[in-house]
């Protein structure tokens, strides 16, 4: 007997309505894989990426851990993104989220244990930096909602300092890095204004930089 068989039988039901409505569609699916968009998420189990924007199985090619970092020493982050950059995608989304526990965790005067508290460091780094801008913010929620802001912006910042994304601008990629972020109270999607392409050249604000809205 199978454990979790009602995960299976979603399977089973998912399979037979995508084949219903489209006969081809595993034969395309499996035949080739080139999304134009990479996502580089949190691993939330509350935000469903391909859901969100609404794009089936092949469009998004995804990457999640806790609080959507960038790590230069994680293996596994720099592996999918490089392997995202040479299987052609075009736009890298650093998407953060509201009510990221990760982000709440990296406020707390008490550092979590590693690996987590490690992990969290570049998070505790942007809070401490900025102590006195969220010191001038009474509501907790509205520090927390800005500091899952500024990370986002932090980790498109990042990003583009990469070899693999550098290497891709200087062959000529048209390649685009943009920071987003997700409000799961309305299930609703934020541009921070922080794209960065070859057509811009450069960020274009974000929340607490200078000229930003």
């Amino acid at each position: 007997m199978k454990l979790l068989h009602n995960l299976f039988s979603n399977n089973e039901a998912w399979a037979r309505a995508a084949i219903a409505g489209d006969p081809q569609f595993f034969n395309r699916l499996s035949s080739q894989q080139r999304p134009p968009f990479y996502w580089i998420g949190c691993s939330d189990s509350r935000v469903p990426a391909n859901e969100i924007v609404g794009l089936p199985p092949g469009e998004l090619f995804v990457h999640r851990n806790v609080a959507n970092l960038i790590v230069h020493k994680d293996p596994n982050s720099m592996a999918a993104l490089q392997y995202a950059i040479d299987l052609g995608v075009d736009h890298v989304m650093i998407v953060g989220h509201y009510g990221c526990a990760g982000i709440r965790a990296a406020m707390n005067p008490e550092r979590m244990p590693d690996p987590v508290g490690g992990w969290l460091d570049p998070v505790r780094r942007i809070y401490e930096s900025r102590r006195e801008q969220f010191s001038a913010i009474p509501d907790e929620q509205a520090q927390w909602d800005l500091l899952c802001e500024l990370n986002v912006v932090e980790q498109v910042g990042v990003a583009c300092e990469l070899p693999c994304i550098r290497d891709g601008w200087a062959r000529g990629r048209k390649l685009a890095v943009h920071g987003w972020i997700y409000n799961m109270r309305d299930g609703r999607l934020r541009d921070l204004n922080v794209t960065v392409s070859p057509e811009l050249g450069n960020t274009t604000g974000g929340p607490g930089s200078p000229g930003a809205a």
